[in-house]
C-alpha cells in the first residue's frame, strides 16, 4: 500500500503538470481566445491574466508579494502533508499545494495566472479561473468534507 507522502507528493505533480500543460496551450492560442471561444451556452474559453487572487482581490498587490505568500502556505502545507498518515488528506494536500504552486509558477512567468474558463448565465459571469483554483477549491473541499465521510464510518 502506497504512503500518504508519496500520495500527496504524486497529487502535488499532477496538479501542477495539469495545470501548467493546460495553460501553456492556453497561451499558445492566446490570441484566437482573447474575445472567447463558445463551447457550451454557459461556457467559454477565454484568455485572460490576473493579477490578483481569486475574484481579482488584492489586484495591483505585486506579484512577488502574493508568490511569498503562496510559498509560505506552500510550505505550511507541506509540512502537514509530511506529518499526515491519512491517504485522503494527503491527497488533498497534494491538491492544493499543486494548484498553488500552478499559479505561482505563472507569477514568475508573467507577473500575473493565467485564466481561461468562463461560466456564465446570459450576460452573468463567473470571474474566470483555471485548472490550478479547481485542485485548490477541490483540495479545500475534501479536508472540510473527509472528516463527515469518516465519522460517518465510524458509526456504522
Amino acid at each position: 500500500m502506497m504512503k500518504p507522502l508519496f500520495i500527496g507528493l504524486a497529487s502535488a505533480s499532477m496538479g501542477l503538470l495539469i495545470d501548467q500543460a493546460t495553460k501553456f496551450v492556453v497561451v499558445e492560442n492566446a490570441s484566437s481566445l482573447v474575445t472567447g471561444i463558445k463551447v457550451l451556452p454557459v461556457f467559454d474559453l477565454v484568455f485572460l491574466r490576473n493579477d490578483g487572487v481569486s475574484f481579482g482581490m488584492l489586484g495591483g498587490v505585486p506579484w512577488w508579494g502574493l508568490t511569498v505568500l503562496a510559498l509560505i502556505i506552500c510550505a505550511f502545507l507541506a509540512f502537514l502533508l509530511f506529518r499526515s498518515d491519512n491517504r485522503v488528506e494527503a491527497v488533498a494536500f497534494g491538491a492544493i499545494i499543486g494548484g498553488a504552486l500552478g499559479n505561482v509558477v505563472d507569477r514568475f512567468r508573467f507577473q500575473a495566472v493565467t485564466d481561461f474558463l468562463s461560466f456564465h448565465i446570459g450576460d452573468l459571469y463567473w470571474p474566470a479561473f483555471n485548472l490550478a483554483d479547481v485542485f485548490v477549491v477541490c483540495g479545500v473541499a475534501v479536508l472540510l468534507l473527509e472528516p463527515l465521510t469518516t465519522s460517518r464510518r465510524s458509526q456504522a
